[in-house]
């Protein structure tokens, strides 16, 4: 079954760019990758750009809206994705908890739907 691990991080709680910390992390998110591609699990993942290069989009009553940013004003945002495919929801909830940002973000994980299996 596939997954989607979204990345949620407060960037006030992340390592400061350029510092030993920032550079731990950066191997422990590369460590992260390898374990999970190892598995078999990895499908696909990637980091995001900053939340302020975001441009969201709306139409309404047939105007095109845009606005710099995100549409919600939250402490987390969404810093990255990796999708999985394993066997079910308790293993991609393991991959979750061991996510090196987990002590200080959240991991949102959603099943993926599968068209082609007949859901929705």
């Amino acid at each position: 079954m596939k997954y989607m691990l979204l990345i949620y991080t407060d960037p006030a709680a992340a390592p400061v760019a350029d510092t030993p910390a920032a550079a731990e992390a950066h191997g422990m998110w590369m460590t992260y990758t390898q374990d999970l591609a190892a598995s078999g699990s990895l499908l696909t993942g990637d980091a995001l750009q900053p939340a302020d290069t975001a441009t969201t989009v709306r139409v309404r009553a047939g105007d095109r809206l845009t606005t710099d940013g995100p549409f919600a004003e939250t402490k987390e945002i969404l810093g990255g994705f990796y999708v999985i495919d394993v066997a079910g929801l308790d293993q991609a909830l393991e991959w979750a908890a061991r996510m090196p940002n987990i002590t200080y973000g959240s991991v949102e994980v959603r099943p993926v739907l599968d068209f082609a299996m007949g859901e929705g």
